[in-house]
């Protein structure tokens, strides 16, 4: 069966702009021509369903791209459905525009574009959209919260960016470790893709909350240590001041 573009974006319940974007970012092979009209088939119905799928299960467009392309296995698949369905705070599924995220947290627009760019939330994309979650609805308030406390913005968003560099480099080196000692050894023992994808969500399953419960955990003594460490040492010159 044959298709124009319109009929086809009402059979697969999408918008035809949504269409011509996938088309233009590869994911749909072109249509046939027959002089200024353009034809769709079924297997363009199916590949849009394909693609709903796996958005659905939290891929990105340049992770479904590769599937599409054949440049990711089965095992591969798994894992990265698996970590697209890992953020925190977004077990309901809701996405915001940046529109419906200042709504909710009462922060301007440019506002939460200064504090993206510090690295306190990032957006997932969305048929090329920005999309937020409720984890970074929460980060938003969080930081509101230190703001009320006396932080200064210019100095809050500084401490921001410095952290989410020196995270970016411990996360790095930890997906490397994951990779080299985890991710590669499963891969060469398993007895096929699908056996290899079942062994990589397990390990990532139980490693991702290990991993982050020690990462914060560490983050927090560290912080209280240097805390209690400069007060101490605060009332220390205090003492030797007076006693002078």
């Amino acid at each position: 069966m044959r298709y124009r573009v319109d009929e086809l974006a009402a059979r697969g319940g999408l918008s035809v702009d949504t269409v011509r974007f996938y088309q233009a970012q590869g994911l749909l092979p072109a249509p046939e021509r027959e002089g200024r009209l353009a034809w769709y088939s079924n297997d363009h119905l199916d590949r849009l369903g394909r693609i709903r799928d796996l958005k659905d299960k939290g891929f990105t467009l340049a992770s479904i791209k590769r599937l599409l392309a054949g440049n990711a296995d089965e095992a591969d698949e798994a894992l990265v459905s698996a970590i697209a369905g890992s953020v925190p705070g977004d077990a309901s599924g809701e996405l915001l525009t940046v529109e419906q995220l200042a709504e909710r947290t009462g922060v301007s627009a440019a506002l939460l574009s200064a504090i993206e760019r510090e690295g306190l939330i990032s957006a997932r994309m969305v048929d090329g959209e920005p999309r937020y979650t409720a984890s970074d609805a929460s980060a938003v308030t969080s930081g509101l919260s230190l703001l009320e406390a006396g932080l200064p913005l210019s100095e809050l968003l500084d401490l921001a960016r410095r952290h989410d560099e020196a995270m970016r480099a411990v996360a790095e080196q930890a997906v490397e470790m994951f990779i080299t000692f985890v991710r590669d050894p499963i891969r060469a023992s398993a007895g096929d893709d699908h056996d290899a994808g079942e062994r990589l969500v397990e390990a990532f399953n139980k490693m991702l909350p290990a991993t982050s419960a020690l990462v914060a955990n560490h983050f927090q003594r560290v912080l209280l240590k240097v805390a209690q460490d400069r007060i101490e040492s605060e009332g220390l010159e205090i003492e030797i001041g007076g006693g002078s």
